[in-house]
């Protein structure tokens, strides 16, 4: 399986904060909807959720990324403590209901994961929010991921580090 995941500048920021022109979202949803018919996903700002979503073919979904600790920013009512990932496809195996007492198998369309500091650039993701991706779109050993916008790469080796716990299976 092959899927995508797009962290790119959020829509108005790519001057402010990288001084590069602005990211085409039309294009880009419409690169990964062409390109990566297994699977992707998006992260994207709230206030720009209503402009993008629009974008996006009728199956994509919207999953959270709520961060407990966040950054609070002065005249900001309220704070901004979470981000929209739009998402797409994946491997859809079969949820398995967990027997009297078990874990859930399937994934929870959010995840509380704390933002990152000092961490290359802005906005560089947290393991737990990697991980909570994978397990969105049902990643296993061998699917290749490819990330968009590698940035500080902290995607790139959160995927390197999921990996490892599929070689333990057999046949793995």
């Amino acid at each position: 399986m092959r899927v995508a995941y797009a962290d790119p500048p959020y829509v108005g920021q790519s001057q402010r904060r990288y001084d590069r022109p602005e990211v085409n979202h039309r294009l880009l949803i419409a690169h990964l909807v062409d390109e990566f018919p297994d699977g992707w996903a998006l992260s994207c700002s709230s206030p720009s959720l209503r402009q993008l979503l629009p974008l996006c073919p009728d199956d994509a979904r919207i999953g959270a990324w709520v961060k407990p600790f966040h950054v609070f920013k002065r005249g900001v009512r309220p704070a901004y403590a979470w981000e929209p990932v739009i998402y797409r496809g994946g491997r859809n195996a079969h949820a398995s209901v967990p027997p009297k007492g078990g874990t859930p198998t399937t994934p929870r369309d959010w995840v509380s994961a704390n933002i990152t500091l000092r961490r290359g650039l802005p906005g560089a993701k947290p393991d737990g929010f990697c991980f909570w991706l994978f397990d969105l779109l049902n990643l296993k050993r061998g699917d290749e991921l490819v990330d968009v916008f590698p940035g500080s790469g902290a995607v790139g080796h959160a995927w390197a580090r999921y990996q490892e716990r599929f070689s333990f299976e057999v046949g793995a």
